[in-house]
């Protein structure tokens, strides 16, 4: 347990770190910033949350074997920020459409550039909407068996999920051992939620008024 564990936090904590920092970069170029394929590239990445998984699977198990990536880390963590990528933009875009141009104006007039204005004053102030996307993205990235189960062969790599199967065999079953593996595979999702509950909240009730 204690190797299938630290497996999920490293692909969960890369795939959350890596899915939000990418939709942040896209929202903000898509939701503040005018340049011709804007809305079209928008589109075309939403159109991923309508493909399922099951459908790619074949064609990303010989992409990763062509790129020599097959049972490693990046084998399930390339597949889940892509397939995350979606529904971030979606909120990340939504959110950032409702904050007001004027704190951009401001701060372009005291000297930011593009990139100061985007970490200093647009990422703040999306941190309700980061929290939000964070936390589901953990519950895809940690609970998520089927990529895992497809892309990963070597038992050293496996996750939480393919680990529960160890412990339920041809003949018999550990009841026991495998109730205990559950409770501390729930752990994590239980104090995250808990963690950044109210910023969900924030996120769910925030208006176009900033303060500031």
């Amino acid at each position: 347990m204690p190797l299938y564990f630290f497996n999920s936090a490293l692909v969960t904590a890369v795939t959350v770190v890596a899915t939000i920092f990418l939709a942040l970069m896209f929202s903000y170029a898509t939701a503040r910033m005018k340049w011709r394929f804007a809305h079209v590239s928008r589109i075309y990445l939403l159109v991923g949350m309508f493909i399922p998984a099951q459908i790619v699977l074949l064609p990303i198990m010989i992409m990763e074997r062509n790129l020599h990536i097959q049972s490693s880390y990046l084998a399930v963590i390339i597949p889940y920020v892509g397939f995350q990528l979606s529904f971030a933009t979606l909120v990340f875009y939504g959110f950032m459409r409702s904050i007001p141009y004027e704190l951009e104006e401001s701060a372009s007039i005291d000297g930011a550039n593009t990139y100061l204005t985007f970490f200093r004053i647009i990422v703040p102030i999306t941190m309700p909407a980061i929290a939000t996307v964070a936390i589901f993205i953990f519950l895809f990235a940690w609970n998520e068996f089927l990529i895992a189960l497809v892309m990963i062969s070597k038992s050293s790599l496996q996750t939480i999920p393919l680990g529960l199967l160890n412990f339920s065999g041809q003949f018999t079953t550990d009841w026991g051992g495998k109730g205990a593996a559950m409770v501390i595979a729930t752990l994590p999702t239980i104090l995250v939620y808990f963690f950044f509950s109210e910023k969900v909240e924030q996120a769910m009730t925030v208006g176009a008024a900033v303060k500031g």
